[in-house]
């Protein structure tokens, strides 16, 4: 995938929200979310990086809650790829997981994710 800055997914603010529907039905393990690093940012800073995430699990489309897998923090100044295990054995299958995105690291106007993963087994 192409990782140049700029090339992402940005949505207005600092709060958002994506609904991916997956090519099947799986037990999500765990997910990996995305970003620039630091050094290919012009102004050397990734403020429009994900700060605290949520994801959830949702049974069909249009469920207004799904149930909570877990909920993060993308680390700035850590690796740009970066893995979270989901916790539990009850965690239940899914074919549609909500990347909800619940601040970002002080960016203003827009947030922006490069690559969101879900890793789980059929």
């Amino acid at each position: 995938p192409d990782v140049n800055p700029g090339n992402c997914w940005a949505f207005r603010g600092s709060q958002g929200f994506a609904v991916i529907r997956l090519s099947g039905i799986i037990r999500p393990t765990a997910v990996t979310l995305e970003h620039i690093p630091k050094a290919l940012s012009p102004q050397g800073t990734i403020p429009s990086a994900p700060k605290d995430f949520a994801v959830y699990g949702l049974k069909e489309e249009g469920e207004e809650e799904g149930l909570l897998l877990g909920q993060f923090t993308y680390n700035h100044d850590g690796d740009p790829i970066q893995t979270f295990y989901l916790e539990g054995d009850a965690v239940g299958t899914y074919q549609l997981v909500e990347l909800r995105v619940l601040s970002n690291w002080g960016h203003p106007e827009y947030t922006c994710i490069y690559r969101f993963r879900v890793h789980g087994e059929p």
